[in-house]
């Protein structure tokens, strides 16, 4: 490693944080981030999918230590990612870098909007079948694999919504399993990116720099959200919703400024 590398240990160490407080894969940090740094929409992808593992596997083993994740319901809405994820590279091959770029853009609108004006903390438990849930989670599991490995964001911000909706999970718990989830998506998205020559040398490298930088960021984060109030949270929240929508719009203008140019 040397000076060059101290933007992606940062930008680790920050997403390895938003990961710990929000049981997301970081992609939401890293790939405008990458962006901005002139990296393609597609090696930032990379990146981003590829320390997802570190901080997902790392923030699990803390969380599973801490009696906070249920496993049962993560290994069924990971084995979901892993079915969903495992179209990613397929999807990848007919995209370009604009049409990833702007796909990106409006999830984020999206679920910003979402979060801002329909988020409900104080969400009712349904009643439902131990069946009915499992069939829920795998779903759940399945959908979010396919969009989200393919937009480097590991899904953790797109299942906790439908996981607090239909199943009426606290915030708690939904964190817990969003971050088990990402380490199923991540590893399928990886095989399936690999397949599709995204992954290379460069990626490897910057992806394993931002990935153990992550895993400092994941032991604040968990620490941080211990003793965070649900409102605080939901602010903060927000605020990296803001930041990456910020990044990925100037990413987005600098690329179709080229191309009418």
């Amino acid at each position: 490693m040397d000076f060059s590398d101290l933007p992606y240990l940062l930008i680790g160490i920050f997403s390895g944080i938003t990961s710990g407080l929000f049981g997301i894969g970081g992609g939401m940090v890293i790939v405008p981030a990458m962006l901005v740094l002139n990296e393609s929409s597609h090696h930032a992808i990379g990146i981003s999918i590829l320390q997802m593992i570190f901080a997902a596997i790392f923030g699990s083993y803390i969380n599973y230590r801490k009696k906070n994740l249920n496993i049962k319901d993560g290994i069924v809405i990971g084995l979901g990612g892993l079915l969903g994820a495992s179209f990613s590279g397929l999807l990848l091959k007919f995209l370009n870098d604009i049409s990833l770029t702007t796909i990106f853009l409006c999830v984020s609108c999206v679920f910003f909007i979402k979060y801002a004006f329909g988020f409900k903390e104080n969400a009712v438990k349904s009643e439902r079948s131990a069946l009915q849930k499992n069939i829920i989670l795998f779903i759940a599991g399945s959908f979010t694999g396919i969009f989200a490995i393919s937009l480097g964001i590991g899904g953790g911000l797109l299942i906790a919504p439908i996981l607090a909706y239909f199943l009426g999970y606290d915030s708690k718990k939904v964190v817990s399993l969003s971050l088990f989830f990402v380490i199923f998506a991540s590893i399928s998205g990886i095989l399936s990116l690999s397949t599709s020559g995204v992954i290379d040398h460069v990626v490897i490298h910057k992806g394993i720099i931002v990935g153990i930088a992550s895993m400092i960021g994941v032991f604040i984060g968990i620490k941080i959200i211990e003793k965070m109030q649900i409102s605080s949270h939901r602010k903060i929240l927000l605020c990296i919703y803001a930041l990456s929508i910020l990044g990925t719009t100037h990413s987005l203008l600098k690329k179709l400024a080229i191309i009418s140019f």
